[in-house]
């Protein structure tokens, strides 16, 4: 039987500690929090969980944490507000440029990895005729 927790399939052959890093929201950290307020060994396998031990894990996650699609629609919100409000952050987000740091290294994968220096991209020579 999958176990399923905020909407998400959790893996049944991991360990829970591991497992709950499948719902958008919990990081490592947070699971561990969450299993240790619900009481549960963070070394079970999901397979091994019982109903009341999911369903803790289900009411501890229900009662502190925003997870999923809520969590996904604060984050779109504030984007959002950054460039309703013209802020530098808010027209990097737009830009789909790097909001913080070094751009011009940092941004190659939204350039597409252009390179620019000398003979990084450089054509093989023509061959012998």
């Amino acid at each position: 039987m999958a176990v399923r927790i905020s909407g998400v399939n959790i893996p049944e052959e991991k360990r829970i500690e591991i497992a709950l890093t499948y719902v958008f929201g919990i990081g490592n950290v947070t699971s561990n929090i969450i299993l240790k307020t619900a009481k549960i060994d963070p070394n079970k396998r999901t397979k091994d969980l019982t109903a009341d031990e999911v369903s803790a894990i289900q009411g501890v996650i229900d009662r502190n944490y925003t997870i999923e699609g809520d969590l996904r629609r604060e984050i779109t919100n504030s984007i959002k507000r950054l460039r309703d409000i013209n802020t530098w952050r808010g027209s990097r987000h737009t830009k789909k440029l790097p909001i913080h740091g070094r751009s011009k290294t940092n941004s190659r994968t939204i350039r597409g990895n252009v390179r620019r220096s000398a003979g990084s991209g450089r054509k093989p020579t023509a061959q012998k005729t």
